[in-house]
């Protein structure tokens, strides 16, 4: 088995491999071009479309990371190559700690209190029981399921949605048009965890927010696609005064990094993080893509990408 991984610190990456995968033989892009033809896997994050257009006899690509829209809308991907992503990998604890942060952040009135020291003013908010402050979690997969039981068990009513009908204990399921509207109306923190497809692209526009109680926030570690950012700024209103929207606090966006210029940086009720919420555990990681490379030689079901769906 002959496997080319592509992602920052490949060498790291490749010794852990080999160790996991003592028969392979595991090539890292940066191999002179004839060194890295003819393998039979790719396991990449954000490959270059010339890397991709160098391979003719790939039996499967791991997606090393749980966002695929980047892969999926690369030029040079072949056509009906089986492709994997990590799913969790231990990224679903890390998102869970950013967002029980971001939830607590509103909820304990931090952020109110932080504009008040730039005032000098000593003032005592009273504290709204957890019990009265519905979550809702948009996007049900691997992660979001994960995500929404962590809050529900720290006491939190949780409202989660998905394309699909699902089913999970402690968690109020919704599905489709009518769902999503129910859960907006009724949530006093919004988080983002659905992929980038079409149908998730603006998802979040201005529809949307004026759904949302007057004073809800958002919280967004999934993709950048799925918020209309005019549309936010209009909900979020200007200065420090509060629009309808409370505040956000945003990890990903559809430019990164996010311009020097982008009004995000200096709104003073929103919070910019560096795509940081959710990085790859490599052990967890690493153990993921050496049991789907063994699945794919034994010739065993993995759980692939619909690429038509987007996840």
């Amino acid at each position: 088995m002959r496997v080319l991984l592509h992602i920052d610190d490949a060498e790291t990456w490749r010794d852990a491999l080999a160790e996991r995968l003592p028969g392979a033989e595991i090539i890292t892009s940066d191999a002179p071009a004839e060194a890295r033809r003819d393998v039979d896997y790719l396991a990449a994050w954000k490959p270059p479309a010339e890397l991709l257009r160098e391979q003719t006899r790939l039996k499967g690509i791991v997606n090393l990371g749980a966002g695929v829209d980047a892969l999926l809308g690369n030029p040079g991907l072949p056509e009906g190559v089986p492709i994997v992503k990590l799913r969790d990998a231990g990224m679903a604890e890390l998102i869970g700690d950013y967002v029980r942060y971001g939830i607590l952040h509103f909820q304990r009135d931090f952020d109110r209190y932080r504009r008040q020291q730039a005032h000098r003013a000593w003032r005592e908010h009273a504290v709204t029981d957890k019990r009265d402050w519905p979550v809702g979690v948009l996007g049900l997969g691997a992660i979001g399921a994960r995500v929404a039981a962590t809050i529900a068990a720290d006491g939190f009513p949780v409202h989660g949605w998905s394309r699909s009908p699902k089913s999970l204990d402690t968690i109020s399921c919704h599905h489709g048009d009518a769902g999503l509207d129910a859960l907006l109306g009724r949530v006093r923190t919004l988080v983002l965890l659905l992929p980038d497809t079409r149908e998730t692209r603006h998802l979040i526009d201005e529809r949307a927010l004026a759904a949302l109680p007057e004073g809800a926030s958002l919280i967004n570690p999934g993709r950048g696609t799925l918020i209309d950012e005019q549309a936010l700024l209009a909900a979020l209103g200007e200065g420090e005064s509060e629009g309808r929207l409370r505040g956000a606090i945003l990890d990903a966006f559809p430019t990164e990094p996010l311009p020097a210029d982008s009004p995000l940086w200096s709104h003073p009720r929103v919070w910019v993080t560096p795509h940081m919420a959710g990085p790859t555990p490599l052990g967890e990681a690493l153990d993921q893509v050496a049991e789907t490379l063994r699945a794919f030689e034994a010739g065993e079901p993995v759980d692939t990408v619909d690429p038509g769906a987007g996840y």
